[in-house]
């Protein structure tokens, strides 16, 4: 008798009946897929209108460019501060965009007071790192050693509170703190574009609070010990680390740097109450795409997320400016699904 042939191989390759079959993702992918599609197709003609725009007036891409590094720097800091409470806490901090809108109100509130909003910058960053450390003993040294779900909903209830707070305090209003910092045109090539000095200040700015940052983390003994408590909490606390005022002082120190990018942001841009959401999730795609304790990924991926940003907002219209952000969180997720997934079949 015969010995029955070998089944077949199942096709595992990409987009596979036996890949969409063994993992949702899949069909979230093409879910994904064919509603950016549909967008696509309904503001087509716009699309092409601006598209064509872009390809025949070069200076154009240089200010969305300039504009794009610009306000990404300031993406890039405070998803740094987001990197650090997740890496070194595990705490997925959903009120991050809310001490960014704080921040921010701090610089409006001297500018209605006569105090130019520059001064709201070492203000803010005091008053957030006070602010921050309340928070912790308050809230999240009760939730930091439970489950992701408890962390989540306490973070959320913060950004809530907050939303509502500022709300009452300064009203629904979009607001801004104005610099009067002038403005600039370059002419190059035959072509000119423009740049707010107040742009080129904050970018500054930013590279510098970076730059203090890091070297903070590198030289500092709290620096050090942030460091150790993010390799191993358990071993930390062997050699001697009060792990708990590490935590402390870490959520604290990302307060502070919220708070001064949300001057930062005050000055540059606008800021309403219920504005957080999408700085939040500005930082949550930074920090998902670069990883944690890398600080040359976040700085390359916030200055691509402000490009990103300007040029979607030009060519697609400033409806869809901050779709974009949502959709680079979810096509993000979707790829590091997809790698995982990957190197599970590997291992297995």
């Amino acid at each position: 008798m015969a010995a029955p042939k070998p089944a077949a191989p199942a096709r595992t390759g990409f987009l596979s009946p036996a890949w969409l079959k063994s993992s949702g993702d899949g069909w979230t992918l093409l879910l994904m897929i064919a509603l950016v599609c549909v967008v696509l197709v309904l503001i087509s003609g716009q699309a092409r209108t601006n598209l064509t725009i872009l390809q025949v007036a070069w200076q154009q891409n240089i200010q969305l460019l300039l504009d794009g590094l610009f306000i990404g720097a300031i993406f890039a800091l405070a998803a740094y501060g987001l990197a650090l409470v997740w890496g070194v806490m595990n705490v997925k901090n959903l009120c991050q965009g809310e001490y960014v809108i704080m921040g921010g109100y701090i610089a409006y509130y001297l500018y209605e007071n006569g105090i130019h909003p520059f001064f709201g910058l070492p203000i803010a960053i005091v008053f957030m790192f006070g602010f921050g450390w309340a928070i912790y003993v308050l809230v999240i040294r009760r939730v930091i050693d439970r489950d992701l779900f408890t962390s989540l909903l306490a973070t959320f209830g913060i950004a809530i509170v907050l939303q509502q707070g500022l709300n009452l305090i300064f009203g629904p209003e979009v607001q801004t703190a104005r610099s009067g910092l002038p403005t600039a045109t370059v002419t190059l090539g035959g072509g000119a574009f423009t740049f707010a000095w107040i742009k080129l200040t904050a970018f500054l700015l930013c590279g510098a609070l970076a730059l203090a940052v890091v070297l903070f983390m590198k030289r500092s003994r709290m620096g050090q010990a942030i460091r150790a408590t993010a390799q191993d909490a358990r071993a930390a606390r062997v050699m001697g680390i009060d792990t708990d005022r590490v935590y402390a002082f870490t959520y604290s120190l990302n307060a502070a740097i919220c708070g001064a990018a949300g001057v930062l942001i005050a000055m540059i841009w606008v800021i309403q109450p219920f504005y957080g959401i999408t700085h939040s999730i500005r930082s949550f795609v930074i920090v998902t795409a670069a990883g944690f304790g890398n600080l040359p990924g976040v700085i390359m991926a916030g200055l691509g997320l402000g490009v990103a940003e300007q040029y979607s907002g030009f060519v697609l219209g400033a409806d869809f400016q901050q779709a974009t952000v949502v959709g680079m969180l979810l096509l993000v997720l979707i790829w590091r699904q997809i790698i995982e997934n990957k190197h599970r079949r590997v291992v297995e």
